[in-house]
């Protein structure tokens, strides 16, 4: 099954899911076309330079309850912050190339020295429930874009100076830069 075939199941199958949530004034699918085409659909980088991020499918935008289907494009040289977040999260790279660092949460006190994993088109891989973990796109001539999943969304993220910072110091970064403009509840306290 060819990418586009593939994004554009996900697309439907997750606006199918989907319901309206009362309360949000963004979560509604009414009037929303149950196909849409993704090059229409707004991208933005929330103020972090060489991101392209664009949700296809949330929680707080289209009412979704159970998961989160995001696009996002790295320029060359651009990365996450090394961050943990207690949801599961899948990738599938649909082009270039970069190196995934993942600490699993096996370190009580810190994430520890994270183990350096390449991740390339057509590739995937998922993140476990809160191990501290930064993409970073390490090819010099081409973007690294991958399609994510998430579960329990909205996502609280929480965001780390280096690997060995304890994570009682980890900042709660929530909502996400994408879910700021729909959120409408104070943060509730998080796990671990």
């Amino acid at each position: 099954m060819s990418r586009r075939r593939v994004l554009l199941a996900l697309l439907v199958t997750a606006l199918h899911l989907s319901s309206n949530a009362d309360g949000y004034p963004c979560s509604s699918t009414e009037g929303l076309p149950l196909v849409r085409n993704i090059s229409e659909l707004t991208q933005d980088s929330y103020g972090r330079p060489g991101l392209s991020h664009m949700t296809i499918a949330g929680s707080l935008l289209h009412g979704m309850k159970e998961v989160e289907v995001w696009l996002q494009t790295f320029s060359p040289g651009s990365h996450t912050p090394i961050h943990r977040h207690s949801c599961e999260e899948v990738f599938v790279v649909l082009k270039g190339s970069g190196t995934l660092y993942l600490a699993s949460n096996s370190h009580p006190k810190y994430p520890g020295n994270p183990q350096e994993l390449p991740i390339f088109s057509n590739s995937t891989f998922h993140i476990p429930v809160n191990d501290a973990h930064q993409i970073w796109n390490t090819n010099k001539e081409e973007d690294l874009q991958f399609l994510v999943v998430v579960s329990r969304p909205p996502v609280k993220v929480f965001i780390y100076d280096d690997w060995h910072m304890p994570h009682t110091a980890a900042k709660l970064k929530f909502p996400y830069y994408w879910d700021e403009e729909c959120y409408l509840m104070p943060p509730t306290k998080d796990e671990l």
